[in-house]
């Protein structure tokens, strides 16, 4: 930040993390089939047919979708959250979001205007990096919270000093990149007795491998916000249909907020939404496709590198140690054609790590192996 005597300076946006693979591409699109993309943590298997179905058949596309989210998806949102980890919210302490980034990255300027007093978000120090973005979007101070080694946030390295400054803690439980599972429990307790907002990503839930996926709704509603998509859970990247659901006053505040600025997730995506929340099946059929392909991946990169490859506790990918993140991303893109995320993309002090997500089909990630020669 500038200086009292320092003259203000505009803001740069820095470069976009996975446009500085571009380099790469030409290099792995080298290979007969072309690069195997497992950067970025988009979906390539298909949502189910009575969902694609539901996205022209709604008639909704005609009028503006209510921004907090229709009744009738927020009562979708309100039975999913019931069956799947037995808690009762009701759906005005629901609302709607278009997809869970755009949430992410535009909160603090929401939290700024209401507590105008506090400046600081506080986030995982490995992480999605929206969660710092958005607080320098909204001209606050991002603070790095230090990672436990199982993945989770270390409550006690926070400093006081940064907790009184406080306008929320972001937990992402399972962790991106890390797979890293939170105790919820613990955090929730933490923003309560530091007067601190709790607002948990839960995009990942579905896919916790180490027991059932939890949610920090289970520890009470007050001073928590829970968030979700459906972007990984029922494959709907395109369709920008999420939703957060917790405390009813902080929940009817961003209501209110988000109202202003036309924040809308499209009918038509609204009405496909109810359709994937009502749908499980789907859900444990997309679990076993990726806990197989981070089987597959894993066994394949340990052979190539004579190494063990870690599997994660949750998510789709893969986050292990190497020597340098960018030397081992060319070297993969040179020999096997694939496309890998470099683990500086996810906080300082992760430059020795790598992130794989196996979001491609089973033939691509043997192209994968064949090139490679395992």
């Amino acid at each position: 930040m500038n200086g009292p005597s320092e003259p203000a300076r505009p803001f740069v946006p820095p470069p976009y993390p996975y446009d500085r693979l571009e380099r790469l591409m030409p290099v792995a699109d080298a290979f007969a089939g072309g690069a195997v993309d497992l950067s970025i943590g988009t979906p390539m298997d298909p949502p189910p047919a009575s969902v694609v179905e539901a996205f022209s058949t709604s008639g909704a596309e005609r009028g503006y979708p209510p921004s907090i989210g229709s009744a009738v998806f927020r009562g979708a949102v309100s039975r999913w959250i019931e069956r799947r980890f037995g808690v009762e919210v009701p759906i005005a302490a629901i609302g709607a979001c278009i997809g869970s980034k755009e949430f992410v990255g535009t909160l603090p300027q929401w939290l700024k205007l209401r507590t105008p007093d506090r400046d600081t978000v506080l986030y995982p120090a490995t992480s999605y990096p929206t969660y710092e973005m958005g607080a320098i979007l909204a001209g606050c101070r991002p603070v790095p919270v230090a990672m436990r080694p199982s993945g989770g946030v270390d409550l006690a390295s926070i400093d006081p000093a940064d907790a009184e400054r406080a306008l929320a803690l972001w937990v992402n439980s399972p962790g991106n990149p890390t797979g890293g599972v939170d105790d919820l429990g613990a955090v929730a307790a933490w923003g309560r007795a530091h007067g601190v907002p709790v607002f948990s990503d839960e995009c990942y839930v579905e896919f916790t491998w180490d027991g059932p996926g939890r949610s920090i709704l289970e520890h009470g509603l007050e001073g928590v916000v829970a968030v979700h998509s459906l972007s990984k859970r029922s494959n709907l990247a395109g369709g920008r249909i999420g939703f957060y659901a917790g405390d009813p006053e902080l929940v009817h505040y961003l209501q209110e907020v988000r109202k202003h600025v036309g924040m809308m997730v499209p009918g038509p995506a609204q009405a496909a939404g109810v359709v994937a929340l009502d749908d499980d099946a789907h859900v444990e059929i997309q679990r076993r496709r990726y806990h197989h392909r981070l089987e597959w991946m894993a066994e394949i990169l340990g052979a190539w590198t004579g190494h063990q490859i870690p599997l994660p506790a949750g998510g789709f990918y893969l986050w292990f140690p190497v020597t340098d993140g960018w030397a081992f991303a060319e070297r993969l893109a040179t020999q096997g054609g694939a496309i890998v995320s470099p683990g500086e993309f996810y906080g300082v002090g992760a430059e020795d790590h790598v992130r794989i997500a196996v979001v491609q089909p089973d033939e691509r990630i043997e192209l994968v192996a064949e090139r490679l020669g395992v």
